[in-house]
């Protein structure tokens, strides 16, 4: 057993982390800080539910049981500056030090800029709870909105904003949404529903600039400028173009930075340093390659496997994950599993893209590589499952359901 535990980030999963930690029997002392002045909260509900106005500020709470029972000291409003890996200690912004015998990295990350974004009225980026109550008080007045990125983010946050009366114009750089991920024919798919929901889509644009109105920090957004010179009109820009790791505060550690910090199998970066959830690239042996996950289900399951080897060393499990993730947007609950690319074979295995209820397998190198369905989530779990097994492409056109 470690001596001392300090947990970096009241994210999910640094509170899974620290549960888990006490569950399993680790009872000395253990630090939880986090930068941010609430309590640990649920993210994937800020583009939908709390934005559309159907969750209260409450249901995001991750815990619902008291903190005192897991005798932690809980940190709130707390920012780590450093990390001295030789001494064991993390360098608090307020010039203090919290020395550790075992640190698990919990950071997350960073909703990601345009370069030489401006500060103006109605111009936002989405990942925190602050982000999210200034955006919903924006679209209370039913503004023309413009959404930079078809993502999932940028899609869940138009189609929020398409079911509160907004006009939605979406910009995507690239030839269809998400068409990186999951290819053309998909990517083409979603981008007409978005359409056919109301919203314009714009594909294959750049951002140039913004227009705004008034002086000084009142400047109020009224469009955004194209790299072909029009003019989007907009009172409210979301963009939504990806996160950044928030591993600066890491710089002269000791740990390898790349695209987060990396890890082994186990989420150990070395040094008695775990790193879990959106900020860890880790080693995953079932897919052979780093990858860096900004999945809910990675944030738990990787707290898992860090606490299961802090506490019992090699001895613990490697962490074989099988991704997953899910989005609600313009009428369709989307979940998926595997690591996707736009090069890989695609075969709808019930369904077809345009259709209300589909599932479509991916195969790469002659494996299944990933899986993602509208409404259909028994067939995502069978896939899941074959994923997990390293099913080859022949068994998994094999366990295809028959087509009516």
């Amino acid at each position: 057993m470690p001596e001392s535990v300090v947990i970096v980030g009241a994210s999910l999963g640094g509170l899974r982390a620290a549960e888990l930690l006490r569950r399993k029997g680790y009872a000395g002392p253990l630090t939880l800080l986090g930068e941010e002045p609430h309590l640990p909260y649920d993210r994937p509900p800020l583009s939908k539910q709390l934005l559309a106005g159907t969750f209260t500020e409450e249901q995001l709470a991750l815990r619902r049981k008291p903190y005192d029972e897991l005798d932690l000291d809980l940190r709130l409003g707390t920012r780590a500056a450093g990390l001295d890996t030789a001494r064991r200690r993390v360098l608090l912004a307020d010039g203090s030090e919290l020395p550790y015998d075992a640190a698990i990295l919990a950071t997350g990350a960073r909703a990601r800029r345009l370069p030489d974004q401006p500060e103006l009225r109605g111009l936002f980026t989405l990942r925190t709870l602050d982000d999210a109550r200034a955006l919903r008080e924006a679209l209370a007045s039913t503004p023309r909105v413009c959404v930079v990125g078809a993502g999932f983010i940028g899609a869940e946050v138009a189609s929020t904003a398409r079911a509160l009366g907004c006009e939605v114009t979406i910009l995507e750089a690239l030839s269809a949404p998400l068409v990186r991920g999951l290819g053309v024919t998909l990517g083409a798919a979603l981008g007409a529903r978005m359409q056919a929901h109301g919203a314009t889509l714009r594909c294959g644009v750049s951002v140039a600039g913004f227009d705004a109105r008034g002086q000084g920090d009142g400047r109020q957004l009224s469009g955004v400028r194209l790299s072909d010179r029009t003019l989007v009109p907009a009172e409210v820009c979301i963009v939504g173009i990806g996160a950044v790791p928030n591993t600066e505060w890491l710089a002269g550690s000791g740990l390898t930075l790349d695209d987060g910090v990396v890890t082994d199998a186990h989420c150990h970066a070395g040094h008695g340093v775990y790193a879990v959830g959106d900020v860890a690239r880790f080693w995953n042996p079932l897919f052979g390659e780093h990858m860096r996950l900004e999945h809910w289900s990675n944030a738990v399951e990787g707290a898992r496997a860090a606490v299961d080897h802090l506490l019992h060393g090699d001895a613990a499990a490697e962490y074989a994950h099988v991704p997953s993730f899910w989005s609600d947007q313009f009428g369709v609950k989307l979940q998926g599993a595997g690591r996707p690319l736009g090069t890989d074979e695609v075969r709808f295995v019930a369904g077809s893209a345009d259709a209300e209820k589909f599932c479509a397998v991916f195969g790469r190198e002659g494996k299944l590589s990933a899986v993602l369905a509208a409404s259909m989530p028994p067939l995502v779990i069978q896939y899941q499952k074959l994923l997990a097994a390293g099913a080859s492409w022949e068994a998994a056109l094999a366990a295809a359901p028959p087509q009516n």
